[in-house]
């Protein structure tokens, strides 16, 4: 689940009684479900309540802001999930405080790269929240994807960040003065293409293409930024 969300859950049943606790939790889930089949768009309110076997009125009721709210609330509770396995494999793949030695940068690179597209097999019902995000961003609400991504994306690019430019401090990258954007075409190069090919997962690339899409994109990043 997460510690951010674990964290969350516990506050939540001091503050509320444990059946609106629960209710919550019921009614997420079953949104997850549906929006991760139907998307944003097509996903009704009748549908999300008929998943959760609850009425509309009861989903109201526990959701006012109806389909926006609900769709913010999981978005962001899986990105929270997703955000926690990422910062905790980035600390101990690539601790800023203990960089590697030079002949094993690669090799940490790949094991990091793994592990993030690893995640995909892991939190599927999150990768098809954002396929579907990126598919219908004109449809989503402004501040639904604002949420998103300061759920999610945002903090984990700026731990990234923060890790490369240790790296480069340690002399064995060059970042050319823009850590963030080195994280940025990290982050491309070993996982664009291949969350193309699988549509976020959804039809997985043998183990032998993945494999050839993460090392070759890590050694194309080597060739930018390793330092001379």
């Amino acid at each position: 689940m997460g510690s951010t969300n674990e964290a969350w859950l516990e506050k939540a049943r001091r503050e509320f009684p444990a059946r609106k606790v629960e209710k919550w939790i019921a009614l997420a889930g079953a949104a997850c479900t549906v929006f991760g089949r139907e998307g944003y768009a097509r996903a009704s309110v009748d549908a999300l309540a008929a998943e959760a076997s609850v009425s509309t009125r009861t989903l109201y009721n526990h959701f006012p802001g109806g389909k926006a709210q609900l769709f913010r609330t999981v978005v962001t509770w899986t990105s929270s999930a997703v955000k926690d396995a990422q910062l905790a494999l980035l600390k101990a793949v690539l601790d800023p405080e203990r960089p590697p030695r030079p002949e094993d940068l690669e090799r940490d690179l790949i094991v990091l790269a793994r592990g993030f597209v690893g995640l995909m097999a892991d939190y599927p019902d999150h990768f098809a929240l954002v396929r579907h995000i990126h598919a219908e961003a004109d449809h989503v609400p402004p501040e639904v994807l604002e949420a998103w991504r300061e759920a999610g994306p945002a903090p984990v690019g700026q731990a990234f960040t923060r890790t490369l430019e240790a790296l480069a401090e340690a002399g064995l990258l060059d970042v050319h003065g823009d850590a963030a954007l080195a994280a940025t075409h990290f982050m491309a190069l070993i996982s664009h293409t291949l969350t193309q090919q699988s549509h976020y997962g959804v039809r997985p690339l043998p183990e032998t293409e993945t494999e050839r899409l993460i090392t070759g994109g890590v050694a194309a990043f080597l060739r930018a930024y390793r330092a001379a």
